[in-house]
């Protein structure tokens, strides 16, 4: 099914973090390599997902998400930062995914309680920026949450811990590894307010 088709579908615009692996896609160890991603449009049939590396179509992809459990699934269509996905389960799964659906778009629908936690993580806005290295070397990355004191990203390079980089125009450190990416610690505490701003690059920056 093409996005455009499926865009004309019956289904929910919802944003529920998850991981991804892409079948092909191994790490040094030869284990498959996981990565962040997050939902955009979803049915009980099929989503739209926001990813940092892009499958291709017909490649089988293994998902996970917290509100919706693991999937596996077929790319029946591409997008320029992710891609639709074909949900393989039960008739009896689909019925629990409606219910789902339509629970989680009611609940879209309150008012959203503010995290006042000190050093809060929220999702921007835009999910896609760029690592600028040390060597002025760069590489697309997803922004799975940031903080004033740091951001998580996900993303195709793989950095050792202590590296020395900038997410966006965010100069930090790598300070921590998990399943689908990586902790950058900030050098200096950010402005909530700017975070937004300073973290995303929609373009790839162009050497002096």
């Amino acid at each position: 099914m093409s996005v455009s088709e499926f865009l004309r579908q019956r289904a929910v615009d919802v944003t529920v973090s998850g991981s991804y692996s892409l079948h092909r896609w191994y790490d040094c160890e030869g284990k498959l390599r996981s990565f962040a991603c997050r939902t955009k449009r979803v049915s009980p049939f099929r989503m739209i997902v926001d990813v940092p590396v892009v499958g291709k179509v017909g490649e089988r992809v293994t998902s996970y998400f917290q509100d919706f459990g693991e999937f596996e699934c077929t790319i029946s269509a591409t997008l320029k930062s992710g891609f639709l996905m074909e949900l393989d389960m039960t008739r009896a799964r689909r019925a629990w995914m409606s219910e789902k659906l339509t629970w989680l778009e009611k609940k879209q629908k309150d008012a959203s309680i503010e995290d006042l936690r000190r050093d809060a993580r929220f999702v921007p806005q835009a999910s896609h920026t760029f690592l600028t290295l040390a060597n002025g070397g760069t590489h697309p990355c997803f922004i799975v949450d940031v903080s004033t004191a740091g951001v998580a990203v996900s993303c195709e390079y793989d950095p050792p811990i202590g590296t020395a980089l900038a997410v966006g125009a965010c100069v930090g450190r790598v300070i921590r590894k998990f399943a689908s990416g990586f902790a950058v610690k900030f050098a200096e505490k950010q402005q909530r307010d700017d975070l937004s701003r300073l973290i995303v690059r929609s373009v790839v920056p162009q050497p002096a």
